[in-house]
């Protein structure tokens, strides 16, 4: 007699690790599929090359709430959060500017472009940390749905708006402006220095086919200032063994309290009987029956595939086909023989501790943007860059380096049509090197092994429709009761006993887990298995 189990999840990445978790913990018999040998969807670590491990894709951590860190004793299974001590920006006239937990430094820094941002820079902190806690709880929350009226739904609509009202008329406007205004212009109300404002402005782009100068941008920005690992705000960090060490904590927590995890078991169909899940059919055509089952998977293949049109409403269906996925970065891992200097500020020293961004001005984010709206790459992208093995030395044989380079636009939808990108996967990698060697000239000479991911493979291989790193854009259409459809933002949807768990659900994209554990919360007090 086959396994009865409570609920399946389909897919095994960080957030269907994390519900799993969630619901074993509750008692629940619970099975995790993942289609790959990998956990951890795209927050995994990999050696892909002898001696050295990659975070593949996802490679920095800062959102992880903390409630699930200490609810699914992460520490004990092996979670171990090394922080990021700075970001750098080198410019291609020689100068960089670094700043770092040190405000002092941080402000001498900025002083040598322009006294009056050194001056400002800690007051922008300040109040971006007030909106960062004024915005924290909402992803900490289920999305409430505006248009009803039952009192769980009212009263949580209450609480957003009494601690709206607490923010003041200054931090009010403030967040009003961050809701619509292109990053660089909300920055440009604070910083006159370009420089500064260039690599600010970039994490408002991250995963979104945007420019530093499109309206909407601005309210990215805020996740930098929601970060915070071990209590401290505004921190980001770096898994001890890449990301994937984040999602194998996970695991074994959900192993601990029950769950059972099968790798290389992927889903090919979500079985639907008079409107309700009833289980799934694997791969190699076996079925498994629950109560629930639950996609981690991005929502338009959840739907679309593994569901079916014909299963669901016109609408919804229509919603879905509007979900706005547009995949815009890659990302380049590679092995080095050697540390390869930055020719503005040589060494090992605390600038490579952290990120690097190559942003070196507005105008050259802008033009990179270019290329991606007229359907190619771009040929000098935006570069964010960490050197786990600086933070971690594991992650390469000594005295060598891993470098993870995350590249900014790969348009999923180049104007050849996406299935040409395998073909241009090699001209991408030699423009990313080209650029950092700009940077970096020693680059080309250290390297060892390259590793080059374009939208096109993040699909094929982890799953990410369009390769869109967070499930779908976080533009703001997108965000709270509308995401992934109006109607559907609070892990149900139009299948009975059908839930999301994934990026594509409320509060979305980032190595948060808040997706998993909101979800399988809303299960249990539902009593849906």
């Amino acid at each position: 007699m086959s396994k009865k189990y409570d609920a399946i999840i389909v897919g095994g990445g960080h957030n269907g690790l994390v519900c799993a978790a969630y619901l074993a913990k509750a008692g629940r018999r619970v099975l995790v599929l993942e289609k790959r040998e990998v956990l951890g969807g795209a927050a995994c670590s990999e050696e892909v090359y002898p001696g050295f491990t990659y975070s593949v894709c996802s490679y920095v951590v800062s959102l992880l709430r903390p409630q699930i860190i200490r609810d699914l004793q992460l520490p004990k299974f092996g979670l171990h959060v090394l922080p990021l001590e700075s970001t750098f920006s080198p410019y291609p006239d020689g100068r960089s500017l670094m700043r770092s937990a040190d405000p002092a430094a941080t402000r001498r820094e900025i002083a040598d472009f322009s006294p009056r941002d050194a001056d400002v820079y800690p007051m922008f902190g300040k109040a971006m940390g007030q909106l960062a806690r004024f915005t924290k709880p909402i992803i900490d929350e289920r999305a409430p749905n505006p248009m009803s009226w039952k009192p769980r739904e009212l009263m949580q609509l209450l609480k957003m708006g009494k601690q709206f009202r607490e923010l003041g008329d200054d931090l009010g406007l403030l967040q009003y402006k961050l809701t619509t205004m292109s990053a660089v212009d909300f920055l440009a109300e604070w910083f006159e220095t370009d420089e500064l404002i260039a690599p600010m402005s970039c994490s408002g782009i991250i995963g979104t086919m945007l420019g530093v100068k499109s309206p909407g941008t601005a309210y990215v920005l805020l996740h930098h200032y929601m970060g915070e690992i071990d209590g401290s705000s505004r921190a980001w960090g770096f898994a001890r063994g890449g990301t994937g060490a984040i999602s194998m904590a996970i695991a074994r927590s959900a192993q601990h309290f029950g769950a059972e995890i099968r790798t290389n078991a992927g889903v090919s169909q979500i079985k639907v009987r008079s409107g309700a899940a009833q289980g799934v059919v694997l791969d190699d055509g076996s079925e498994i029956d629950a109560k629930i089952v639950i996609s981690g998977a991005e929502p338009r293949l959840t739907f679309l595939k593994l569901v079916g049109e014909g299963e669901l409403p016109d609408e919804f269906v229509n919603q879905i086909k509007r979900y706005k996925l547009r995949g815009s970065s890659g990302k380049v891992n590679l092995a080095l023989d050697r540390f390869p200097d930055f020719a503005s500020r040589p060494g090992i020293g605390m600038h490579v501790r952290g990120d690097i961004s190559i942003a070196p001005s507005t105008d050259y984010l802008e033009r990179a943007y270019d290329d991606a709206k007229y359907g190619d790459f771009s040929t000098r992208p935006f570069m964010n860059i960490v050197f786990p093995s600086v933070l971690d030395p594991d992650m390469a044989p000594e005295g060598k380096h891993v470098m993870s380079i995350f590249v900014q636009y790969a348009p999923y939808h180049i104007k050849e049509g996406p299935s040409h990108w395998p073909e241009k996967r090699e001209a991408f990698g030699d423009a990313v090197i080209d650029t950092l060697s700009e940077y970096c000239p020693t680059l080309k000479e250290s390297i060892l092994h390259r590793q080059v991911l374009t939208p096109w493979d993040l699909e094929q291989e982890f799953g990410l429709t369009e390769g869109n790193i967070f499930h779908g854009e976080l533009s703001l259409e997108q965000l709270l009761f509308q995401r992934p459809a109006s109607g559907w933002a609070q892990y149900k949807t139009p299948i009975r006993k059908l839930w999301l768990c994934g990026s594509g659900a409320h509060p979305g994209g980032g190595v948060m887990g808040a997706p998993g554990q909101l979800a399988a919360r809303d299960i249990l007090l539902q009593g849906a298995c």
